[in-house]
């Protein structure tokens, strides 16, 4: 039984909390904007609870429709699926519980953000397929990535207002900068296999691409700061302090991270992807004090 549960766990990748981390900073940012302040408990435990589990249902669904790659991939070679240790139904069985336990927690909302549930559920099933077609499968994952955030709002107004547009864009070039990171390390074994990726498109582009991306997620989000707390019309001193101090964290971090993957080592590479949950965490702390 334990054996099972490690192996159970080795497939949700629950030891490496950094991948739910990357869904859950901007979708409680997005909660924190969308109800200016507390949400309640109750949003607050739904939310954290079904990103833990969708995500994990995700890495079910990966695994099995990349089961036959990752044995060609060093990073991956030695997953439950790949290694023979787990079978397909067992897998795509684990998945379908996480995937209606956090199903049933959406269902104590309300029915705008249940109806947003479904087309989350659809581009997480969808998105490991487009690796093999799709120039950039970082963009597909980064709309999955993206989707706890209109129903976070949602979920506290009712209503997804324009503002959430930009608050997808900007993730979505978020999580096109740690995704490509995350590429770069096995561009050697997917370009030998076929895989698709953003670091294989960008090519000679994949440092200046990356900072690019970076940047506009920046932007975006610190306007969006500015704007909500009303930052040009005569707020409080301390906001504008915030603000600034994390807008230079996040530009700290971004430094950081071009000095970790500008010579393009594979180790680097992985450990600028694992801490951009960092950055997210910096988002969601300026959400909170700007709500």
């Amino acid at each position: 039984m334990r054996d099972k549960l490690h192996l159970y766990l080795d497939l949700i990748r629950w030891n490496r909390p950094a991948g739910w981390l990357l869904l859950l900073w901007p979708t409680l940012a997005a909660m924190w904007l969308a109800a200016r302040g507390w949400p309640g408990w109750h949003l607050v435990t739904v939310f954290t609870l079904g990103t833990i589990l969708m995500r994990s249902a995700g890495c079910c669904i990966n695994d099995v429709a990349d089961r036959h790659f990752d044995r060609h991939v060093k990073r991956t070679v030695h997953r439950p699926l790949t290694s023979g240790r787990m079978g397909v139904p067992e897998a795509l069985g684990v998945g379908a519980v996480l995937a209606l336990v956090s199903f049933a927690l959406v269902l104590t909302t309300n029915p705008l953000t249940i109806a947003w549930s479904v087309p989350a559920l659809l581009v997480t099933i969808v998105y490991p397929f487009t690796k093999r077609f799709f120039a950039m499968p970082q963009a597909v994952l980064g709309v999955a990535f993206s989707m706890g955030m209109p129903m976070a709002y949602a979920a506290v107004q009712d209503s997804v207002p324009g503002v959430v547009v930009w608050m997808l864009i900007a993730n979505l070039c978020w999580t096109l900068a740690y995704d490509t990171e995350y590429a770069m390390v096995d561009r050697d074994d997917d370009l030998r296999i076929g895989m698709k990726t953003s670091a294989i498109t960008l090519g000679r582009f994949d440092v200046a691409g990356i900072m690019a991306f970076y940047a506009v997620h920046t932007g975006v989000w610190w306007t969006i700061f500015w704007l909500h707390a009303g930052l040009g019309h005569g707020a409080p001193g301390w906001k504008l302090a915030v603000w600034y101090l994390t807008l230079a964290a996040v530009v700290a971090q971004v430094s950081w991270h071009w000095h970790l993957i500008h010579r393009r080592q594979r180790d680097s590479c992985f450990v600028a992807f694992r801490e951009n949950h960092w950055i997210g965490l910096t988002v969601f702390v300026a959400a909170l004090l700007l709500a």
